[in-house]
């Protein structure tokens, strides 16, 4: 299976100015992630950027990067741009890995891959592991995703699905439902290169703007996202610096 791996890369973060260029153990922290996401069976492993300072950074690396427009809404619309730019084929797998993910589980990258490649009949694929916790099950900053008989998403959302009814009745949730186990969404995507060249011309859905959850999108316009659950919850990304000096211990270490 021949697949790419592309970094979207943001300059501007409101948490962690210059987040990109972060120093982790000397390497610019997306330096970092293109060098994890190059154990990963991908062919090819690209940044995507934003500005002239991460582009520098990459190719003083030896990283692959393109520089692309200043003005994308998201990180799928910077993606698509490089999917032009790199002029992939329509049938091609791209793998999305998010810039701020220098710990990023390269059998993760794989297996993400692999599940579109296993599932024709979807435009992407993601991952999700078990949530452990009532803590997580409840908190809306981390999305729940529940799944079909073959392992595709049937919703995503911020609130604790699915509801366990006669569970919750008394008072609500004082302990996780068991069937199905709730699961916890994993930031990280596959794409068939001509659909997400196509996603960022989608009409925005409601419900995505409602949850905040651009996923939703393509289940809105009937697009199929195909499912894989790990054994392990992903190691930490960073957003906040806080986050960046907790994975900064961790390579010292």
């Amino acid at each position: 299976m021949r697949y790419a791996v592309l970094i979207p890369a943001r300059l501007a973060s409101t948490r962690l100015p210059d987040k990109p260029l972060a120093d982790i153990a000397g390497v610019p922290m997306v330096v970092r992630v293109a060098q994890r996401s190059r154990h990963s069976g991908a062919e090819r492993v690209v940044v995507a950027a934003d500005d002239a300072r991460i582009v520098a950074a990459c190719e003083a690396h030896g990283v692959e990067v393109l520089l692309t427009r200043t003005d994308h809404a998201s990180g799928s619309d910077r993606l698509a741009e490089a999917c032009v730019q790199l002029g992939l084929a329509d049938d091609e797998i791209v793998v999305n890995v998010q810039g701020d993910e220098p710990l990023i589980d390269p059998s993760l990258i794989d297996a993400v891959a692999q599940t579109l490649a296993s599932h024709a009949d979807a435009a992407m694929s993601t991952a999700a592991h078990a949530i452990e916790s009532l803590e997580d099950f409840l908190n809306p900053n981390v999305v729940k995703t529940v799944l079909d008989a073959r392992g595709n998403a049937l919703y995503f959302s911020r609130a604790p699905i699915p509801w366990w009814r006669d569970g919750f009745a008394k008072g609500g949730p004082t302990s996780l439902p068991t069937s199905p186990a709730p699961l916890r969404h994993i930031g990280i995507y596959g794409y068939r290169a001509s659909f997400l060249r196509q996603f960022p011309n989608l009409p925005p859905a409601p419900v995505e703007a409602t949850e905040a959850l651009e996923q939703l999108r393509a289940q809105w316009h009937g697009y199929r996202i195909a499912v894989h659950v790990s054994a392990h919850a992903p190691g930490p990304g960073i957003d906040t610096p806080e986050d960046l000096a907790r994975v900064r211990a961790l390579f010292a270490a």
